[in-house]
């Protein structure tokens, strides 16, 4: 063999050894890429086959991929979450206060109930008053310690609870301020003589009160008529008080208690006051209708009717 054949050979051995090392080469480097077959969804079992018929080698094409479970468990999540905030919605305290609108008589405190609903139940505890002038004299001719003392026994007794030391003690009201004292007998004389004295009183103190601007714009122009209009002196005078003393609620009467502004002040000084407010609850219910207050002043019903409602409707559009 010559020399030129057997370099000839030797290319040939070259080039076999070098395709098989690099088809060995790209074997090894090359990624393995998985083939997904899109499965169709197995049949529904034949109507009447039971569920323990349907073919089991299905189960495994039947399991969720991963990407969705993943996804459905988010998704789960975030539904908790959403019901985590709409409890938190649900249990949210308002910060208005419930019992910033509520009204509570005296006596009582407004509290929140367990569904967070503003009540008005007896007040538990008054304070201890050393002062002799906090004391009160009621209409049973006691004296007291304070008037909350008083306002709270009369709460006990509305709610007939077992506080509640005398059944009388439901109207329970107070007179005056102090300890009671001995009050001379109201004369036939003098009695018959105090409505035109009140009227005067009311009168002079709606003018006084005038002058001082304490009056509201509405109570201001009746006060002004009366002064030109002497026909309006008293019952105008008499509309005011009555609409000042007829407070919450608006009912067109007015109770022992809303009579205290008046009785307190002038026990001391007009002894006629107490029997003389006595004598106008006609029907003893403790309170003092429109009609009985006009008569005991000694003024015309539909009068005073027509002008309170009108100081009132104007009031209420304010």
């Amino acid at each position: 063999m010559g020399p030129s054949c057997l370099t000839v050979c030797l290319l040939v051995l070259v080039l076999v050894v070098g395709d098989s090392y690099g088809e060995h080469k790209f074997r090894k480097h090359k990624k393995y890429r998985p083939r997904h077959h899109k499965v169709a969804p197995p049949p529904l079992p034949p109507l009447g086959e039971e569920p323990h018929h349907y073919p089991h080698h299905h189960l495994e094409e039947m399991v969720e991929s991963a990407p969705i479970r993943e996804w459905r468990e988010m998704n789960h999540e975030s539904d908790s979450n959403h019901e985590q905030d709409s409890e938190i919605k649900t249990n949210y305290v308002p910060i208005v206060d419930p019992c910033l609108h509520k009204h509570c008589g005296a006596g009582r405190v407004c509290v929140l109930n367990e569904e967070g609903e503003a009540e008005c139940p007896c007040i538990p505890s008054c304070p201890l008053e050393n002062d002799p002038r906090r004391k009160v004299c009621t209409n049973h001719n006691e004296t007291w310690g304070s008037d909350c003392e008083v306002y709270q026994m009369q709460c006990y007794c509305d709610e007939d609870s077992d506080k509640c030391t005398k059944e009388e003690y439901d109207h329970i009201q107070i007179d005056y301020y102090g300890q009671c004292r001995d009050m001379p007998d109201c004369q036939e004389e003098e009695m018959s003589d105090f409505p035109r004295r009140m009227r005067d009183w009311l009168f002079n103190i709606m003018r006084d009160l005038a002058d001082r601007q304490e009056l509201s714009p509405h109570y201001l122009k009746l006060e002004r008529e009366a002064e030109t209009n002497l026909t309006r002196r008293w019952s105008n005078a008499a509309v005011w008080k009555w609409c000042d003393l007829d407070g919450h609620p608006h009912d067109r009467s007015v109770s022992r208690h809303e009579l205290f502004p008046i009785r307190a002040p002038l026990m001391s000084l007009e002894h006629c006051i107490s029997p003389f407010l006595d004598s106008c609850d006609v029907d003893d219910d403790h309170r003092i209708t429109l009609t009985e207050w006009s008569k005991c002043l000694g003024l015309e019903e539909d009068d005073l009717e027509d002008r309170c409602e009108e100081v009132r409707g104007e009031e209420d559009e304010e």
